[in-house]
């Protein structure tokens, strides 16, 4: 299994998402120490990844948040209760977790 969290060179949310995906990875039951952090630097790579923003989660390839964006190396937003936030709540990411680990998606 595939687990990366990828994100954009100084994203202001790239330690606290690594931090929060590592959390629902482990509440999950999926090992943390297999995350993987990519830094997408160029729009070629963001286009080739389908890259979506800055942080962007994703288990074996596929993102946990899809989006209908065009591929870009920007900052995300998701909602949040208080409105739109740089990353997910801890809640929906490990529901997005559980939902990747019980029926896989493909690239």
């Amino acid at each position: 299994m595939d687990l990366e969290l990828r994100t954009i060179p100084g994203c202001p949310h790239a330690t606290s998402a690594a931090e929060l995906f590592a959390c629902a990875l482990e509440l999950e039951g999926a090992d943390p120490a297999a995350l993987a952090v990519r830094v997408i630097s160029t729009d070629d790579d963001a286009s080739d990844l389908g890259f979506q923003g800055s942080p962007t989660f994703t288990i074996d390839g596929v993102d946990l948040f899809p989006v209908e964006t065009d591929p870009a190396v920007t900052c995300r937003v998701y909602p949040a209760p208080q409105g739109l936030s740089g990353q997910p709540t801890l809640e929906s990411l490990r529901d997005a977790v559980r939902a990747a680990l019980t029926h896989p998606r493909h690239t």
